[in-house]
């Protein structure tokens, strides 16, 4: 089935796309971050104030929140503010509004060295979480052939994955025109429009982080395909990026947020079926719209019903024992050098040609501060704590 027609939900994802890309040029960043430099200037203490998106990535955010960690660490936090789109955050961002967010981890790639603005990531959200979303009747890769599938944006490890995946089934990605039989026309579109696109028939199929693949289980409208986690092992999805400001000047302040993030972390592994209360819609915090039957399908470990994903194979890889999402915080840079490499070779629309002078190492080193994280670590039990390798390294697994 083809993307047909032009909705206004559509038309707006294309409008907050194009506004992202102006955002994500130095062009475009340099208005917002002189006002940054404004706000700073007129408020050089200012409170931990939070952005995201009502989406699973955010959860040690609204969990340190909620929890009362930030105050616990004595630091002055405001209510995480909600936004509906990346353009909103990235904007927030940049014109420090808000001080700390989550972002696909390809995107703080794209801001840093697109838009050259001063920010770094100091932790991972989690890990997994996301997954290959589609219509019943298709049961593999190359079903999607001929077909148009939805990502949430060019720079997510959504759309690194799923081009991954095309690749090695024989399919080519494509962004313009109607898809050929070895084609796959790829499309960005909002998460909350994904479903209904999907039980419209309009997409084949949408990569997207959760609950967005668990409400098309709860509501029988589609099936998902392959885990991301299951073909990039324990990969980031979204990372938490700060200022480089208040990580050079505030070195206290930004120690005391990286711990309420950690202390976020180890209290969820433990918490699963709370961490779901707190992020539902029942919750008077209100801090997503989704049930706690989508949330808990997610990040209750019992309820992952291993044996059908293997049998459909949403799981392939049974060695790895992955949970459908799960938590730790340190950025390995083996990630960031391999994501790197990865954007280099994967299709992505918009301003990209600071990608092929990259270099890999460099940009793990740069991007990432990892200075506060590993002391947040250390002091909440060490590495073991989170089931990390005391030599703070890793290994990238990437299968077909």
């Amino acid at each position: 089935m083809h993307y047909h027609g032009e909705t206004e939900a559509t038309r707006h994802t294309r409008r907050q796309f194009l506004k992202l890309s102006a955002l994500f040029t130095a062009a475009g960043a340099l208005p917002l971050l002189q006002m940054a430099n404004v706000a700073r200037a007129a408020e050089p203490d200012a409170p931990l104030r939070i952005g995201y998106l009502p989406i699973t990535d955010a959860t040690p955010l609204l969990v340190a929140h909620h929890n009362g960690l930030f105050e616990q660490q004595g630091l002055k936090v405001e209510k995480p503010r909600l936004f509906r789109s990346w353009a909103q955050i990235v904007e927030a961002f940049l014109a420090g509004q808000v001080n700390a967010v989550h972002l696909l981890s390809p995107m703080t790639v794209w801001a840093r060295y697109g838009s050259k603005s001063p920010a770094k990531v100091v932790a991972w959200n989690h890990m997994s979480g996301s997954g290959l979303t589609v219509q019943p009747h298709i049961d593999r890769i190359t079903d999607l052939g001929g077909t148009t599938v939805a990502i949430p944006f060019w720079y997510s490890l959504h759309n690194v994955v799923l081009q991954h995946l095309l690749r090695n089934n024989g399919l080519e990605p494509i962004s313009e025109g109607e898809p050929g039989a070895g084609q796959v026309k790829l499309v960005v579109m909002a998460p909350s429009d994904m479903v209904p696109a999907l039980a419209n028939k309009q997409i084949a199929g949408y990569t997207v982080a959760e609950p967005f693949n668990a409400n098309a289980e709860v509501l029988k409208v589609g099936k998902i395909l392959r885990f991301t986690g299951d073909v990039w092992k324990d990969h980031a999805c979204c990372v938490v990026l700060m200022h480089e400001q208040d990580l050079e000047q505030r070195p206290e302040w930004s120690q005391k947020v990286v711990n309420g993030i950690v202390q976020a972390q180890a209290w969820i592994q433990d918490n699963r079926a709370e961490t779901a209360r707190i992020l539902s819609r029942d919750n008077p915090q209100k801090y997503t719209p989704h049930t706690y039957e989508a949330l808990a399908n997610v990040l209750e470990h019992e309820r992952l019903d291993a044996a059908l994903y293997q049998r459909s194979g949403a799981m392939v890889n049974t060695a790895w024992n992955q949970k459908r999402i799960d938590f730790q915080p340190y950025p390995f840079p083996s990630y960031t050098e391999e994501l790197v490499r990865k954007l280099k070779t994967t299709l992505v629309s918009g301003q990209n040609n600071f990608l092929k002078d990259l270099d890999p190492a460099f940009v793990a080193r740069d991007l990432v501060d990892d200075r506060y994280v590993k002391q947040a670590i250390l002091a909440h039990g060490g590495a073991a704590a989170f089931g990390l390798p005391e030599s703070f390294s890793r290994k990238e697994t990437i299968t077909a």
